[in-house]
């Protein structure tokens, strides 16, 4: 339906009837259309039906949740501004949720000022938004008239929060305004018209944006981003896109600056918070466990009863999975330091497997499951890595398979390699696959396959995430290949070592 040019929808989607219409009474005075949703599906069929601008999101609710609803939103209405409503308990859900594009957010319980403070906002960047295009529709100019022209759209620019930089073809500044000259601390007076290097002493940032027009976007691809820290207090996300002109030709590349510091800064709080929980669980729930085992081992000597032997076994293993989730939080505690597994050195990813054989067939022979390591006859190529980090990869993978495989099954764990440039290990199982949407979600923190046959599987869902983000960092991939019923096959491909390692 068609709106005037002054006019907002916005749509509400809480399953608390009493948000919905505190929010509904209270942004309605500020001139906008009100739509609301008890859940996720149906905020979405008013979507279809109605020219939304702004959606304010319940993460909690019953059905599709609002992760799920804002990544749909995301592919399908990239224009739309989804202003996040939490509970104070899902803060860091909230703050992932605007990593991942949500604009604002707002905890639970909120005032009206607060709300209408930010519906003001989202709503001035939609007007602006529609301004500029209307002006780019008023006269076809060239990129470098704009950075001499005193125009309306140079105006707008430097109202904008964020700092804004327009390169041409050449890679040459021809646009820039004030917010972005600030944040990299040019002299007022530095005229613009020089290459990015003039300007940018990143050089990280500089390749960045040089590669843009090399990734040719599709429609409703992801936007390229880059981190930029700046000094230990400030970062910032920058985001290109190249400017395509109407006979299709690449014009040049429109890079804009956000300040994430704050989103930053409490993500460093949340790691160290949960490396030092996790660091002060981690030794008695080890000595828990080593004197559990000893009871068990005393109790199957002195034939006590079964019961008392099955409870404590289920103790034991209960420890045992409290001990993996810590060992898991902190290993992603290290990754997202960046400090992660630093002792890299040359070695041999066969000799490494067979060295961790062992214990992977006392893991497969407890479920009377098969187990067969393969490995070439001939020396794989070294990689250079650190043994702990490929230790983590194999042993998640190996524990995973047997995991996921009903007794009597089979595990099997080949390496080889096709050139000189890098190792591939493979883990393959019979066990009880995964269908496509299982698979794409697979790598996600703390997602976990759940159906009827493996509900009762005990686990963190950090394991898998915690292997790509290892591999990530080695420069390596991981490849899955899976069906319901018969079986998955990991393959992980590892850079060899190359000379200036």
């Amino acid at each position: 339906m068609p709106i005037s040019e002054n006019e907002v929808n916005v749509l509400v989607v809480d399953d608390e009837e009493n948000i919905r219409t505190a929010v509904e009474r209270i942004i309605s005075k500020l001139g906008c259309r009100v739509f609301k949703a008890a859940d996720g599906e149906s905020g979405l069929k008013i979507m279809e039906q109605e020219y939304i601008g702004i959606v304010f999101l319940d993460l909690k609710m019953p059905g599709k949740d609002g992760m799920d609803v804002q990544k749909e939103i995301r592919e399908k209405y990239r224009d739309v501004l989804v202003i996040i409503i939490t509970g104070y308990a899902t803060i860091e859900v909230a703050i992932e949720s605007m990593k991942q594009g949500a604009y604002d957010f707002i905890p639970k319980p909120f005032e009206a000022e607060q709300l209408r403070m930010v519906t003001k906002r989202a709503l001035e960047k939609i007007y602006l938004t529609r301004e500029t295009a209307r002006l780019q529709e008023e006269r076809s100019r060239t990129l470098m008239d704009l950075s001499t022209e005193k125009s309306r759209t140079q105006t707008i620019l430097e109202a904008l929060p964020n700092g804004v930089l327009v390169t041409n073809t050449n890679v040459q500044v021809v646009l820039m305004n004030q917010v972005a000259r600030n944040l990299l601390m040019l002299e007022g007076d530095k005229p613009i018209g020089g290459y990015l290097e003039d300007y940018v002493t990143d050089r990280g940032l500089c390749e960045f944006v040089r590669n843009i027009p090399q990734k040719n976007l599709q429609e409703g691809e992801e936007i390229p981003s880059y981190e930029l820290q700046w000094d230990k207090d400030n970062y910032y996300l920058v985001k290109g896109n190249p400017i395509i002109g109407e006979d299709g030709n690449f014009l040049g590349v429109a890079v804009v600056f956000s300040d994430i510091s704050s989103i930053k800064i409490l993500d460093n709080l949340k790691s160290e918070f949960v490396a030092k929980v996790s660091h002060e669980l981690r030794s008695p729930l080890s000595t828990i466990h080593e004197q559990m085992a000893m009871v068990v081992q005393d109790m199957l000597e002195d034939e006590e009863s079964d019961e008392d032997k099955q409870i404590l076994s289920r103790a034991k293993e209960r420890t045992r999975n409290m001990i993996t989730l810590v060992e898991d939080l902190l290993d992603l505690s290290r990754l997202e330091s960046g400090v992660a597994f630093q002792d890299e050195k040359s070695l041999q990813v066969e000799d490494l497997l067979y060295s961790l054989q062992q214990d992977w067939i006392v893991q497969a022979e407890e479920k009377s499951q098969d187990f067969e390591l393969v490995l070439p006859e001939q020396p794989l190529p070294p990689v250079y890595a650190d043994s702990r980090a490929l230790e983590s990869v194999f042993n998640n993978l190996v524990s995973n398979a047997v995991k996921y495989t009903p007794e009597q099954g089979r595990i099997r764990v080949e390496a080889w390699s096709e050139s000189s440039e890098e190792v591939i290990v493979k883990v393959e199982d019979n066990g009880f696959g995964m269908d496509e949407e299982a698979q794409k979600r697979i790598f996600e923190r703390f997602y976990r396959v759940k159906d009827d046959k493996t509900r009762f599987i005990g686990g963190t869902g950090l394991g898998l995430p915690i292997v790509k983000g290892i591999l990530d960092d080695l420069g390596g991939s991981i490849n899955l290949a899976s069906e319901p019923g018969k079986g998955s096959a990991f393959e992980v491909r590892i850079p060899a070592e190359s000379d200036s390692s």
